[in-house]
């Protein structure tokens, strides 16, 4: 079966200790968030995927399919969230067809969970898991170690900390879905402005008891370029310019002499080119 190979993890560790340096790790730059409303859970994410210093993609997507009604936002490695994701959605359809019956959410938290720790943090895979079951709603953070979360509103990636600020001075119990969408985009946006690693657009998704799930993408453009206040195209033809000069024949008569050759120098020039081709 294919999966993750940590084969040279040891000649890693013994290449180290003799004095060859580690590579150094790409850092990652995400802001991906949860909130609970009344009837069901929004989760939203940022759309930007860097690789170090540079933007490598400006609209992915980092809101992952879990089951029709479980998703599961990543941060962290782009690779490791999006197959373990849908390493643990495979095996979590296997699980409810095996049990004949719905999958829950925390059945796909402990799953992942499992997964990460068994790996102790070498899957760089930072996840908040929201969904709807029999039992209710749920709403979790999964860290790369295999730690675990549950709360009423949860922000994981390098842009958390601007995103948890919205969520701590705006969030109120008993919000309803619009509400929810609001706050959670407003947090996202948070991020994309205070956060280097976080950019581009908003993604929002939508899990609800009683309506099917709704996957908005790219909800909010903050950054589209607006309309300019003045327009800089000139008619075709036209250039702007500040002054005029223009030089005529005298002028060109009085720094340039011209001189024919003889016929003799012209047969000489003639032969060089020849010699030089």
């Amino acid at each position: 079966m294919p999966g993750f190979d940590f084969s040279n993890y040891n000649r890693n560790a013994a290449l180290h200790a003799k004095g060859v340096p580690l590579p150094k790790a790409t850092s990652t730059g995400t802001t991906i968030v949860g909130c609970i409303y009344d009837n069901g859970v929004v989760i939203a994410a940022d759309t930007r995927a860097t690789s170090g210093p540079i933007v490598a993609d400006k609209n992915c997507e980092k809101l992952h399919y879990i089951t029709p009604q479980i998703w599961c936002a990543g941060a962290g490695t782009a690779a490791d969230t999006e197959f373990t994701t849908a390493l643990i959605s495979s095996n979590l359809e296997l699980h409810s067809l095996s049990t004949g019956r719905r999958p829950r959410v925390v059945t796909c938290m402990t799953m992942l969970k499992q997964h990460l720790f068994r790996y102790q943090g070498h899957i760089g895979a930072y996840l908040v898991i929201a969904g709807v079951d029999p039992t209710g709603v749920g709403l979790y953070t999964v860290h790369a170690h295999g730690s675990t979360d549950k709360l009423p509103y949860v922000t994981m990636g390098s842009g958390s900390l601007a995103a948890m600020s919205v969520f701590e001075s705006t969030w109120k119990p008993n919000l309803n879905r619009d509400e929810a969408v609001a706050l959670c985009a407003e947090a996202i946006k948070a991020g994309i402005f205070n956060d280097l690693g976080s950019g581009s657009n908003v993604d929002v998704c939508v899990i609800d008891k009683d309506k099917p799930t709704q996957l908005l993408r790219n909800y909010l453009k903050p950054n589209e370029r607006g309309q300019k206040e003045r327009s800089y195209r000139f008619p075709k033809g036209t250039t702007a310019y500040l002054n005029e000069k223009v030089i005529t024949k005298e002028d060109i008569r009085r720094y340039v002499t011209v001189e024919e050759l003889s016929s003799d120098d012209q047969q000489a020039v003639a032969e060089k080119m020849e010699i030089d081709t």
